[in-house]
């Protein structure tokens, strides 16, 4: 399906939209609302300006990423976190899961990856004792 619109500029020039560019537009205004939300609320204004998801992305790196030494303080740290991570005692399985797939997830996010079968090993290893009897049946599965 091929859509005829008149464009917003001066030229009067007729401009031709197809499905798919229709969709790419959607999606891109979709992806960009997602990533200024997802922004706190004093650097809504200043990235507002980005006209395309792919700008304001490459804004928000630009920002928040870091030079070349931050980025690898970050990553060594997350490193550190995944390799000490222990189940707090007051805290549920469902807690101690989702602190470790916010660490896990962090570090994809740089570029690191976790095997999955070490990370059920690193949840099963952080347990605490009252949970030996079935960290052991679960590794043995």
């Amino acid at each position: 399906m091929t859509t005829s619109t008149t464009s917003g500029d001066k030229s009067g020039r007729t401009v031709t939209l197809t499905t798919e560019d229709m969709h790419n537009k959607k999606n891109d205004v979709k992806a960009r609302t997602t990533l200024l939300l997802s922004l706190p609320d004093e650097h809504q204004l200043r990235f507002s300006k980005h006209k395309t998801a792919k700008e304001l992305w490459a804004a928000i790196l630009k920002t928040f990423g870091g030079n070349e030494a931050t980025r690898k303080t970050k990553k060594n740290l997350l490193k550190q976190q995944y390799g000490n991570f222990r189940a707090e005692r007051a805290e549920t399985l469902e807690q101690t899961i989702t602190r470790l797939q916010v660490i896990v997830g962090q570090l994809q996010f740089m570029g690191v990856e976790v095997e999955q079968d070490d990370l059920n090993q690193k949840f099963l290893t952080s347990l605490a004792p009252e949970w030996l009897m079935h960290t052991i049946v679960w590794r043995n599965k």
